[in-house]
């Protein structure tokens, strides 16, 4: 068994190399079981890496419940308990009280009562583009508690200083194997290099991607990077426009509305208790299509147009 000042250096290491993991504390016991009331382990997906909880007994339906957890960011209440004193098996788990009850899987006999605690990682925001919005983006998030990244060729590190990493490039394969996979992205490119900007976005497996642009140069966008193969299911989940309707005009106001968005996505990824709200906030647009070669054609031809440093000016706000 480990001591709590263990526990707490074990649990430090796991938050600095930003593994999600769980404390999971012992509530109450019935004999016979080897742990007691106040016994606590961190369990990763993987299983327990420091701490006592009890015997193997117990264990199986703790990671089930830890992968859980980790899942939807909810912390739970579980009993794990022999079938009842009739001989009659309950259910693999079923709903009791306030607690999550579980079947025990050996006939040690007992009951444990366990609360899983689970801690995550801060959500990081990645911004791929160097335009004023993503400028304020880079300011604003690490105030929300979102990390960031910028992504973008040229990037002045001095313009991002709220940012804790920079990366001066746009090439997909290159931000794929510096950004892990499953961070928040907003393409801020804002008429320089979208496509590229998308590319790098889509490399990065993540978990929701928004892009500031109208929703005509969106639709653009996805029947140009459907045309390129890129995933159809991951292009048509990209959000455009961007942001809240808040009437946003400053690139400070562009960022606060779009960090409305990825706020309420968060908490529905964490279990937020007004998920159905928080899915509506952040709805991704209908479905694109296979561009047609028309299409296609009109498609290249906007994009020469946006990656060109003097093309059209960035828009005044998310939706125009």
């Amino acid at each position: 068994m480990s001591d709590a000042t263990d526990l707490f250096a074990a649990a430090q290491r796991l938050q600095q190399q930003g593994e999600p993991y769980a404390l999971v504390s012992v509530v109450r016991t019935q004999a016979p079981s080897s742990a007691r009331a106040g016994d606590k382990a961190l369990v990763t997906a993987q299983g327990i890496v420091l701490g006592w909880i009890g015997g193997g007994c117990a264990q199986p339906a703790v990671l089930k419940s830890v992968r859980q957890a980790l899942q939807d960011g909810c912390a739970r209440l579980i009993r794990v308990a022999p079938a009842d004193a009739g001989g009659a098996a309950r259910g693999a788990e079923e709903l009791l009280n306030d607690a999550l009850e579980f079947e025990m899987g050996c006939h040690s006999g007992g009951t444990i009562e366990l609360f899983i605690d689970p801690i995550l990682p801060p959500t990081r925001l990645v911004v791929i583009g160097d335009s004023p919005v993503a400028v304020a983006l880079a300011g604003l998030a690490p105030r929300l508690g979102l990390p960031v990244t910028v992504v973008a060729r040229g990037a002045d590190g001095q313009r991002f200083a709220d940012a804790s990493q920079v990366i001066d490039t746009d090439d997909a394969a290159t931000v794929a194997a510096q950004v892990a996979a499953g961070s928040f992205v907003v393409v801020a490119t804002q008429g320089r290099r979208d496509f590229q900007g998308l590319a790098a976005a889509l490399a990065l497996k993540a978990s929701k991607i928004w892009l500031v642009a109208s929703a005509r140069k969106a639709q653009v966008l996805r029947e140009s990077l459907i045309a390129a193969r890129h995933d159809a299911n991951a292009v048509n989940a990209i959000v455009a426009p961007a942001g809240q309707p808040i009437g946003a005009q400053t690139p400070e106001e562009i960022a606060l509305s779009v960090l409305a968005s990825v706020v309420a996505a968060r908490r529905m990824r964490r279990g937020a208790t007004d998920g159905t709200r928080a899915e509506a906030l952040t709805q991704a647009p209908p479905a694109a299509t296979e561009a047609p070669p028309a299409a296609k054609a009109a498609a290249t031809a906007a994009l020469s147009e946006s990656d060109d440093p003097g093309g059209a000016p960035a828009p005044r706000c998310c939706g125009h």
